[in-house]
Formats: C-alpha cells, sequence, structure tokens
C-alpha cells in the first residue's frame, strides 16, 4: 500500500496575488462519497498515522465507510493494533518534538480546527527551502514544522515570493516552478489531497451526514406541525376576533 502511483506533468507556472496571506482554494470534498473517503483513509494510514495520530478515531468505526473489518485488519492496521483500538501513533510527543521541534498534533479533528479548505490548499503549496531545518516550507503555513509529507507523489517545486505596491497596499505574489516531478500528475495529486481531506473532515465529525439527514427531517415534521398548530389557533381565536 505504501506503492506509490502514476507520473507527474509538467506543472505550469502559476502567479498568484494575495493581499492577506496565501488564497484558499475551495476543497472540492463530499462526505457522501464513500470511494473518496475510503481512499483517504488509506492515505491517511500509509503518510500521517507514521507521526499524527487520530487518538478519537477507532478503526472499526471505519466500517461506516463500507468496509469489513476484514479489509479494515488487512488494509488499513498497519501495527499490532487491534480492530478496536483508537488510531494511536508510536511516535511519542518528546521524539517529535526533538526531531520536528514542535510535537505533531494529533488529527482528530484538523478538519474542524482549520477547515478543508485551509487543508487542501496546505497539502498541494509545500515547497523547497533550503533554509529550512526540514529542507521544506509551506506557503499557507510560513516556516512549518512539518516536511512536505506527499512530496513523492507530488514531485519537488519551487516558490518565488515577492511583494509589490505602495506603503498600506502592499501585494504579495508567488510564483510556482517544477524542481522534480512526483509519481501523480497535477490532477491526480489533487484528487487525491481531496480524499485525504475529505477523510479529516469526516474524523472530526464521523455523524455529521445523519445529523444533517435527521435536521432535515425535523424541520420537514415541524413545518407540518405548523399549519396544524396555526389550524388550531384560527379555531380557538375564531370567537375573539
Amino acid at each position: 500500500m505504501k506503492k506509490f502511483f502514476f507520473s507527474i506533468l509538467l506543472f505550469p507556472t502559476v502567479l498568484l496575488a494575495s493581499e492577506a496571506g496565501y488564497r484558499l482554494d475551495r476543497a472540492p470534498i463530499y462526505p457522501r462519497d464513500l470511494l473518496s473517503l475510503q481512499s483517504g483513509a488509506r492515505t491517511f494510514v500509509n503518510y500521517c498515522l507514521n507521526c499524527h495520530g487520530a487518538q478519537y478515531m477507532r478503526y472499526n468505526r471505519l466500517t461506516d465507510l463500507g468496509l469489513t473489518e476484514a479489509q479494515i485488519r488487512d488494509n488499513l492496521i498497519l501495527t499490532e493494533a487491534k480492530i478496536g483500538d483508537t488510531m494511536k501513533v508510536p511516535l511519542s510527543a518528546k521524539d517529535g518534538k526533538s526531531m520536528f521541534g514542535v510535537p505533531p498534533p494529533d488529527l482528530s479533528v484538523i478538519g474542524r480546527s482549520r477547515s478543508a479548505d485551509w487543508l487542501y490548499t496546505y497539502l498541494r503549496t509545500f515547497y523547497r527551502d533550503a533554509r529550512s531545518p526540514t529542507g521544506w516550507n509551506n506557503a499557507v503555513f510560513p516556516q512549518v514544522a512539518m516536511p512536505h509529507p506527499l512530496w513523492a507523489l507530488q514531485g519537488e517545486r519551487a516558490l518565488a515570493i515577492s511583494h509589490k505596491g505602495t506603503p498600506g497596499h502592499v501585494v504579495t505574489e508567488y510564483q510556482w516552478s517544477e524542481i522534480s516531478k512526483g509519481e501523480q500528475n497535477t490532477v491526480q495529486f489533487d484528487t487525491t489531497v481531496r480524499d485525504l481531506v475529505n477523510f479529516l473532515v469526516y474524523m472530526g465529525e464521523p455523524n455529521a451526514v445523519s445529523r444533517k439527514n435527521i435536521g432535515i427531517v425535523a424541520l420537514f415534521v415541524l413545518g407540518v406541525l405548523l399549519i396544524f398548530v396555526y389550524a388550531l389557533k384560527k379555531e380557538y381565536w375564531k370567537d375573539v376576533h
């Protein structure tokens, strides 16, 4: 499962401008897409779970994504963990701090704390930076401690940042260029990140879809009830009016 896929197309030079940090792209996620969620779970356990845990998410909860317990054990549990265990990481906070300067955060609710758009843009905007201790930096999260976890898929990129304008109205420009190719082309990599973000958002609230469905039913019932309540009110007050 750790095998990477496909090849990358030449990444075009893109020029972006922003007055308030790097512009976030809209994350094209769909919480009802089970295939996307399954793909995101696979990417998570292969590329994220080495350093980041999800201590509030149990492996057997992945059955909600249409997977059997056998599929989860055979394909998504890469340690000695049991099917009912939480998705903990073997890396301790102390070791993580010594390696990266800060302990890698737990990702159980990262989709709620950071938002899908932020995560989607963040995971696609790593670039090489020789001044960084890890050799990597990020356009959305400058001076980030984490190296690019998906660099073999995306390839290596460089980013030239310039500032133009007048005092009080400075525009920051971002110009991307390719250093080396990855295992996926741009569309394939964006799809991989989309699926991963979809799963991260799902972990933050696994019952979100069912909760919204219940909310819709509840609103419908209240709407019907309103009709009867209004009719009762008219009948009760007809002699008064």
